[in-house]
């Protein structure tokens, strides 16, 4: 027998953030539920698998997204299993996503970007962004008591998934950074970039940033915030990091998400020959 809750909405907002989900997770699933409850039309004690069945079907003929199937899948999931406590699971398979692989800048790029960006603040700010691999909200919420400028490393205080981890501080930048800390009297306790008004910088105005440095250094590419972390990734795999430092680097919880920086860096910088280049001799005859 599963449990009908007054409020649906509020008992399942409430699991979530039980669980510790993410505000952007909570406010996903919740939407997916609206849509799934308008479409059946039904009270929640009157809802089963079928239901579910035909609403993921009809999202399918709609030609949605294999990663929004997904969402919707788990999300619907969520609500049966977990909240109505429906003893029940569907018995359907996730929908494959397109394997995409993510756009990179090659190291020159990287240079020329943080180049064309007049602003030493904003300059230092995508230097750690690239140098460190952060997530954006991960930059602009970064404290100065998390950085150990000594040892040149620092901590990302529950970032993606809840994790606390560790990050590289470039030394290139190190000194700089201390000189902004002593210049804008920020203290250990506060955010290591804070606007003229001491304020947080949004993820917006971080993208806006590297948006104008695109422009100005003549970068074609689609440039973004995650980019800078794609590229970093990539680039410690050219650099000869293993897979394993590089996941831990990045805090991914699985090496196969880790893997796909294999795919992008550069053959060259890996060492691969083809092996049309290993054979002894090849005489014209024979081709």
């Amino acid at each position: 027998m599963g449990y009908i809750p007054k409020d649906v909405y509020y008992s399942t907002k409430t699991e979530l953030e039980r669980r510790r989900m993410s505000p952007r997770t909570i406010e996903t699933y919740l939407n997916c539920i609206r849509k799934f409850l308008d479409f059946t039309d039904k009270t929640v004690d009157q809802i089963g698998k079928k239901d579910a069945l035909d609403f993921l079907n009809y999202l399918q003929e709609k030609k949605y997204a294999g990663n929004s199937l997904n969402v919707y899948h788990m999300a619907i999931r969520f609500l049966m299993e977990d909240v109505l406590r429906k003893n029940m699971r569907l018995n359907i398979k996730y929908s494959k996503c397109p394997q995409k692989l993510p756009l990179v800048l090659t190291q020159e790029e990287v240079g020329i970007l943080i180049e064309a960006i007049p602003n030493k603040k904003h300059k230092l700010m995508i230097s750690l962004l690239y140098g460190a691999g952060l997530r954006v909200s991960e930059l602009v919420n970064l404290k100065v008591s998390e950085i150990n400028f000594y040892n040149k490393y620092g901590f990302v205080r529950q970032g993606k998934g809840r994790k606390d981890r560790i990050f590289v501080l470039p030394e290139k930048i190190a000194f700089q950074l201390k000189e902004l800390i002593d210049f804008d009297q920020i203290s250990k306790e506060d955010y290591l970039f804070l606007t003229n008004r001491r304020e947080l910088y949004s993820v917006r105005s971080v993208a806006e940033i590297i948006k104008n440095a695109c422009e100005n250094s003549g970068i074609k590419k689609r440039v973004h915030p995650h980019t800078l972390r794609h590229s970093f990734a990539t680039h410690l795999i050219e650099n000869g990091n293993s897979l394993n430092e590089v996941q831990t680097m990045l805090g991914h919880k699985s090496p196969e998400t880790t893997m796909i920086y294999i795919h992008l860096a550069s053959p060259k910088m890996l060492n691969i020959k083809s092996p049309l280049d290993s054979l002894t001799s090849t005489k014209k005859e024979d081709l």
